[in-house]
């Protein structure tokens, strides 16, 4: 089934002591480039956060104002593409891959979209297939998106999840990557 992507890649990562997380390298290659390779099958890929150089060409989109949050970005690059289907993932998630997105593609079914979950259990919203009519009427919902939280925005989506992965591990500490 056809999708587009978009990346979150705006955060501040004050986590990680200011270091841009998308820039991060794990074996060679830098966090975005590992998503963005998972994320190759994409009809349209749309990063949002500053230009970066990446493998590949990909579109650019920012929040407004800049630095207002993932449910912001989300709505920033939701404006570009038109797929039927949105894969949303944050920039620091090194261990996805192209199956875990084909797996959520394919797993939408009935529901409004479907997530990974990561080694602890918890869902990952920004790790997630979504039917893009479901996320433009949650956004209608939610109104403002600045300072929004992605949980509010999928309050009232009907989402399945997979079991838990290191696939849907995000990195907000040194210490994740050990994990």
């Amino acid at each position: 089934m056809e999708f587009d992507a978009v990346v979150v890649a705006g955060g501040g990562s004050t986590r990680l002591g200011g270091v841009d997380k998308a820039l991060v390298v794990l074996d060679g290659v830098t966090f975005l480039d590992r998503v963005l390779r998972a994320a190759d099958h994409a009809t349209t890929t749309v990063v949002v956060g500053p230009v970066r150089t990446t493998y590949r060409e990909v579109e650019w989109a920012q929040e407004d104002p800049p630095g207002s949050g993932p449910v912001a970005g989300l709505a920033a690059g939701l404006a570009q593409g038109n797929a039927p289907i949105v894969v949303v993932l944050s920039c620091d998630l090194p261990w996805v891959t192209a199956e875990d997105i084909a797996r959520l593609v394919s797993s939408i079914d009935t529901h409004d979209g479907s997530g990974l979950r990561d080694s602890d259990g918890r869902d990952q919203w920004l790790a997630a297939a979504y039917k893009r009519s479901s996320l433009e009427h949650a956004l209608q919902r939610l109104g403002d998106p600045r300072d929004q939280s992605v949980r509010r925005l999928t309050s009232d989506l009907d989402l399945v999840w997979s079991e838990p992965s290191r696939s849907g591990d995000d990195v907000d500490t040194w210490a994740d990557l050990d994990g």
